[in-house]
């Protein structure tokens, strides 16, 4: 996941109500996942909210923005040795 919640000083609260069956199911997941409850709805959140911005294909853009995207999208590409010579050498799946 890409942001760990262990890892850094956690200073927000989110204050959450829940129903007996949901914090049955969600205690059971976190001890199978050898977490603590905070642990286990903050990494299960962010994942879900990753996944959910990840999925967004459209965006907007002011005048000026878009001048710049589409003047991005015109530029020939960029030529980086690095790259050709990776995908010259022979890749580790194929067969020797």
């Amino acid at each position: 996941m890409g942001i760990s919640a262990n890892r850094q000083t956690r200073t927000k609260r989110f204050n959450l109500r829940a129903t007996s069956r949901q914090e049955r199911l969600i205690k059971v997941a976190a001890e199978r996942q050898g977490l603590n409850v905070t642990d286990f709805i903050l990494e299960s959140a962010c994942e879900k909210a990753e996944e959910t911005l990840s999925e967004q294909t459209r965006f907007v853009l002011n005048d000026k923005q878009w001048k710049l995207f589409m003047e991005a999208l015109d530029r020939p590409p960029r030529v980086i040795p690095q790259i050709g010579k990776l995908f010259s050498e022979p890749s580790v799946a194929e067969s020797r």
